[in-house]
């Protein structure tokens, strides 16, 4: 089934920014661990295990549409202290919420209900889980200090 042009590029760039989120949060992770902060490697290996789910949906979505995507990440912007990794990746996430939403609407536009629902389902993964909770950390290291945060992070 062949998509609106339109709609088929602009998936092409989400799953561009999929795969840059997916190689942040795997670095970041990597990072977590060999810091020794064994709760944030869980917690951030997980997240890089979804984008790379949301990558995985919009890939199959592109192939069903009849295109072919383009499997090159956009770059990435990693963090050297755990503080900067929490801010970039919350800044990351805040990209990809925008964009899913301007995806949305495109496939409003255009009557792709099918790619607007998996584009939903993906924004509410991004704002409730992976946006929400980086909020939270950040906070707590404003409320508790960056010390007694990593001390919790062991």
């Amino acid at each position: 089934m062949q998509g609106h042009a339109q709609v088929v590029d602009y998936l092409k760039s989400l799953l561009k920014g999929e795969l840059a989120a997916r190689d942040q949060y795997f670095l970041h992770s990597r990072m977590y661990d060999d810091f020794g902060y064994s709760k944030l490697y869980e917690r951030i290996n997980h997240e890089m295990e979804e984008e790379t789910q949301h990558a995985d949906a919009l890939l199959k979505r592109i192939l069903f549409l009849e295109s072919t995507p383009d499997m090159v990440p956009d770059a990435i912007n990693p963090g050297a202290t755990v503080e900067e990794m929490l801010r970039s990746d919350l800044a990351l996430e805040y990209k990809v919420r925008a964009a899913l939403a301007k995806g949305i609407e495109l496939c409003e536009q255009h009557g792709d209900y099918v790619t607007r629902d998996m584009l939903k389902a993906q924004l509410k993964d991004t704002e409730e889980d992976h946006a929400y909770w980086l909020e939270q950390q950040l906070g707590l290291i404003g409320r508790i200090g960056l010390q007694n945060y990593l001390q919790a992070q062991l």
